[in-house]
């Protein structure tokens, strides 16, 4: 290798050769993954190519450009060139490039039979898009340390064309509808072998970058002052006399105009909601689909993988958008594209192309509402709002919609939420009904909800609370209260007509990590760790293997005694900060005494006999006794969180039921002693540190999408790319 490595470093004369040997090292590095490792292992091949692309001669930068990603085809060769600061280099070379380049880069659609792809290719110098190809693979293979290191003004300028270019392929992909791309009328143009998706990633992780030392629009403090405190009530008394007990209305003052929805301003901003028609088609055709993380996924890198084809997507209608009214008539909600003839029936979820988002503007004249997720990716303040919220309630994340709501119409029917919700009236007004009782004594996300029709008889009959929301007012709807909503007249005699409505409802979910059951989780599982050198280290023996059954036996028998009380589904206060020390000191008697009080029910109700029977009775249905416990699969010592199954605290149920059942006595007689030492031995400060240390770790995770905003942002175009679009 070393006659090459003479050549690659040899430009001017003889630049035919440097580029000759260029190309013999991409063929090499293609021919085996054993050949690419020997050349990737080689500093000075390695070297003399990144030199090569930086060459002035372009025939030269082109062929080390395409060996470059040729040795990049494998893991092996990626991290190697990480290793030689090799993405810092070709990030230098395409900005220089592609600043003296008058052509620019767009996104099409190739077909292939039934199957589209989203491609994106370069009117101009080939040169350009070699460099753009092998930056985005490398960053899309860089961890979190190796994005750390690119310097900070290299990528913020990648990250702004990224955006910019973004904006095109984003345009197209909505555009395109079963066409084949024309780009074959231009001479120069060339296909990358990047996806949108692959762009889309790239955007992901330097986003992730960017945000590390993003400065939050709000604080918690901030947050606190414009939502809750007025001159009747402040967040202590929210969160003392209401949170998960009773609705509140919180009301903005009737003249304090320029007061009004502060922390949602710079999003009003980015609104033309002069034009009621236009403002949700003008929102929906700047937006992609926000894929959920799964409340468990604390790994972002690992998220990527799962999701990385589908970054990207246009709108997904059912997932990211509905648009629904609820007709008087049926008492039931009618989806406007389902109802129509195009390709919207059915239940499968449908990508929403130009033409649907311009229906859009239709359906809203026809009475329609459209909702919108996932609102927290898609504005930097709104993220910064739901992220503060939930911070003062204690908990990881935040969700928001929004809801545009035509005039003298009803959008989503009767129906109650698994998660407390903040109503935040942006514009507009509308008249809220809310039940006087809760449907169900705090539900769980995601358990099956229970029929409504008795209550809805109820609330037709005059049961319930009438509230109307005008501009800037805050309305809180714990979870399990049924409610209704409409734009109707204002009955005080301030407007003769019903007004269209935008508002946003912050939610925020209670992860069962996050409840109070959650919470003696995670001290049964510190308290085992302090136990696990006189047991754990015993598991050759019966008495080993018992104890380790009989732990997990344990948990099982927590969460079925918080099934069967309340108290346990109750959000877990422990984390809420920025109380004043009195209002502090009384939340911290109350968590105290919140705790002795489950552990005493533990100690009462939880029973080795319900515990094996709910097991039995799952091994007998197929399913998993464990499956919403296996967040704690994470939980290492002192809180540290671990992913590796061979430390899975939990068994297989069917390794040790057997052995339960054929040693019931002794097994009895283990659990029995397990949870009396557990009961009388458990400390709350103990538990309250690594509950503190589990609830950042998810914070992090779920902080990483909050700031995705670049990839799900409204964006906004400039006046040259509306041009630009219209051209092509």
């Amino acid at each position: 290798m070393g006659f090459f490595d003479d050549y690659l470093n040899f430009h001017g004369r003889c630049a035919e050769f440097s580029s000759l040997c260029a190309e013999i090292v991409g063929a090499a590095s293609l021919l085996s993954i054993e050949i690419n490792e020997v050349i990737a292992a080689d500093g000075e091949i390695i070297g003399g190519l990144l030199s090569a692309s930086m060459s002035s001669d372009r025939a030269v930068s082109v062929a080390a450009c395409n060996a470059l990603l040729d040795l990049s085809t494998t893991s092996i060769g990626r991290n190697k060139l990480l290793e030689f600061s090799a993405l810092e280099t070709l990030i230098c070379k395409f900005l220089q490039v592609s600043e003296s380049s008058t052509k620019f880069i767009s996104g099409c659609m190739m077909s292939k039979g039934n199957d589209c792809c989203y491609k994106i290719g370069f009117i101009g110098d080939e040169l350009v898009l070699l460099l753009l190809d092998a930056a985005i693979v490398l960053v899309n293979a860089c961890n979190f340390g190796q994005l750390e290191r690119i310097p900070w003004k290299l990528s913020e300028a990648f990250l702004t064309f990224l955006r910019e270019l973004w904006t095109y392929v984003h345009f197209q992909h909505l555009g395109c509808v079963g066409n084949v791309c024309q780009c074959d009328q231009y001479e120069d143009f060339h296909w990358s072998s990047i996806k949108t998706h692959d762009l889309a990633e790239t955007i992901f992780r330097l986003s992730i970058k960017a945000s590390q030392i993003a400065i939050p629009a709000f604080t918690s403090d901030m947050v606190k002052r414009e939502i809750f405190d007025t001159r009747h009530s402040s967040f202590e008394d929210f969160l003392f006399d209401h949170w998960e007990i009773s609705p509140l209305l919180i009301k903005r003052p009737s003249k304090a105009t320029n007061q009004r929805n502060v922390p949602f301003s710079s999003f009003l901003q980015s609104l033309d909601y002069n034009n009621q028609v236009l403002l949700i088609s003008s929102l929906v055709k700047n937006m992609v689909s926000c894929l959920p993380i799964a409340s468990g996924q604390l790994d972002i890198f690992r998220f990527l993988m799962e999701i990385r084809n589908q970054l990207g997507c246009p709108m997904i209608y059912g997932q990211d958008i509905r648009v629904v009214k609820t007709s008087n008539h049926l008492k039931r909600e009618l989806h406007f594209f389902q109802e129509s003839s195009g390709p919207f029936c059915g239940s499968a979820p449908h990508v929403l192309h130009y033409e649907d988002i311009i229906a859009c503007e239709r359906a809203f004249k026809e009475g329609y509402t459209t909702a919108i997720r996932g609102m927290e990716f898609r504005s930097k303040s709104i993220a910064s709002v739901a992220e503060e919220l939930a911070a003062l309630f204690g908990q990881p994340s935040s969700g928001v919609n929004m809801y545009l709501t035509p005039p003298n119409s009803q959008g989503l029917a009767c129906h109650y939420d698994d998660h407390c919700v903040f109503v935040c009236q942006i514009l507009g007004t509308k008249q809220w009904k809310i039940s006087s009782k809760p449907m169900v004594q705090l539900p769980r996300l995601y358990e099956p909800r229970q029929s409504l029709h008795n209550l809805e008889v109820e609330m037709s009959e005059g049961d319930g609370k009438q509230i109307f929301l005008r501009e800037g007012d805050v309305l809180y709807i714990p979870r399990g209260f049924t409610h209704v909503a409409c734009t109707a007249a204002d009955n005080g005699g301030e407007n003769d007509l019903a007004p269209f409505s935008l508002h946003l409802t912050l939610g925020i979910e209670i992860e069962r990590p996050f409840e109070w059951e959650g919470f003696v989780h995670v001290a049964l599982n510190a308290w085992l760790q302090k136990q696990k050198q006189s047991h754990y280290e015993s598991n050759d023996s019966l008495s080993g293997i018992l104890y380790t059954a009989c732990s997990n036996l344990l948990h099982v028998s927590i969460q079925m005694v918080g099934d069967s009380d309340p108290a346990f589904r109750k959000a877990c206060l422990v984390a809420v900060h920025t109380l004043p020390d009195d209002a502090r000191a009384k939340l911290d008697l109350n968590n105290r005494a919140n705790f002795s009080q489950l552990i005493s029910k533990i100690a009462t109700k939880g029973t080795f006999f319900n515990a094996i029977r709910r097991i039995e009775e799952a091994i007998e249905k197929n399913e998993d006794p464990f499956h919403n416990l296996r967040w704690l699969q994470n939980l290492g010592e002192d809180g540290e969180l671990i992913g590796s199954e061979a430390k899975n605290p939990f068994l297989v149920a069917e390794n040790y039921f057997g052995l339960l059942v054929e040693c019931r006595h002794s097994a009895e007689q283990t659990f029995t002693q397990l949870k009396s030492e557990f009961c009388s031995a458990v400390v709350f400060e103990d538990v309250e540190s690594i509950y503190k240390m589990l609830l950042e770790k998810y914070k992090k995770a779920m902080e990483c999408p909050v700031f995705l905003v670049c990839v799900f942002l409204v964006l906004k175009l400039e006046k040259k790319m509306n041009l630009q679009l219209r051209m092509m």
